[in-house]
């Protein structure tokens, strides 16, 4: 009976030695091999090793970047909007803002990047007020841009662009993918895909029973309080925000942010209004508590039941739009809902 136990446990033990053998090859598999070459937004972009010196244009771009843990990669950021994400407070204050807005292209080629991550083509695509990517291409300097602005979406006409197919978080969760793949992080990315997930499911449960009773409308700002505010399409992140809790958009367009009158709102008659809130100040209505004044003495919004009835959700303006931050919306809305009773 020894000899045989003896025998049977080396058989267990070259069975393990085989397994540990194939979980190394599979591990092996998940390294880079550079040069990389992805297609980003019709282009080919080819990178040679794993990027050193990363400026990221855009909020939504930077914070993906702090998420995979890369911020020692970094050496400048612009365009935001609102505060970093919480707990990256203290990374983010050691790597340098080129611009609170709209960067040079001087001032983002002058930091040696060995990347650029643009959010949106508005500042890095066909008619980018920074830069085209060949600007940087001709430069050595390769450009990554967000999915999410420019599958399914036209940028060509300038503005926010229109979106022809609805927006789903695939499209960020195949940025953070890739951009895991091009840092040789992929077990990063493969975790915090995997964290998203499981907060927008837990988020889901929380008023599966209000699926189907309830509307709204997002408005993000707007350029002067007297004219027609943005308020949010059909197809971009408030979309995906409101079909994934089962709340019905009473806007119905195309375009990402299309300009829609109080009067026309008012008759669709919202349950909820989602004012986004934001650092930003290019416009009065940036201000989350100029939209609660606006919203409390217009003569034509004071009487909307959703304001008598306090039902006006305050939003960081980025999770309205298509970035890592739209699961963080899901979580405020359904909090929202589940707190008025209205889920119920």
């Amino acid at each position: 009976m020894k000899s045989i136990f003896a025998k049977s446990n080396r058989g267990i033990v070259c069975a393990a030695a085989v397994l540990l053998v194939a979980i190394g090859v599979e591990a092996q598999a998940a390294e880079t091999s550079y040069p990389l070459t992805l297609t980003n937004c019709g282009h080919q972009v080819t990178f040679q090793k794993a990027p050193e010196r990363a400026v990221s244009i855009g909020q939504s771009s930077t914070e993906i970047l702090y998420l995979l843990g890369l911020q020692d990669r970094m050496v400048g950021t612009a365009v935001w909007i609102g505060p970093v994400t919480k707990g990256y407070e203290e990374a983010n204050a050691k790597v340098e803002r080129l611009a609170d807005n709209d960067p040079s292209f001087e001032s983002v080629v002058a930091k040696k990047p060995d990347l650029v991550t643009a959010q949106f083509q508005w500042h890095v695509g066909p008619e980018g007020i920074v830069a085209k990517p060949e600007q940087f291409e001709e430069l050595g300097i390769p450009v990554y841009t967000s999915p999410a602005d420019c599958v399914g979406k036209d940028n060509t006409g300038g503005g926010d662009g229109v979106r022809h197919t609805v927006f789903t978080m695939d499209l960020i969760y195949q940025e953070i993918t890739e951009l895991a793949k091009i840092f040789n992080v992929q077990e990063r990315g493969e975790k915090l895909v995997a964290e998203l997930k499981a907060r927008e499911e837990s988020a889901k449960k929380k008023i599966a029973s209000a699926d189907g009773k309830l509307s709204a409308v997002f408005w993000f700002s707007s350029a002067e309080l007297d004219i027609d505010p943005y308020v949010a399409g059909k197809n971009g992140a408030p979309g995906y925000i409101m079909r994934a809790l089962g709340i019905k958009n009473v806007v119905d367009s195309e375009e990402e942010w299309p300009t829609v009158g109080w009067e026309t709102i008012a008759k669709s008659g919202p349950t909820l209004i989602v004012a986004g809130k934001m650092e930003r100040r290019r416009f009065p209505a940036d201000d989350v508590a100029v939209k609660h004044k606006f919203l409390e003495t217009d003569p034509v919004t004071s009487l909307l039941p959703a304001v008598k009835e306090g039902h006006v959700v305050e939003m960081d303006a980025q999770a309205m739009n298509p970035t890592i931050r739209t699961i963080e919306g899901i979580e405020v809305l359904a909090d929202a809902v589940e707190k008025s009773g209205l889920s119920k």
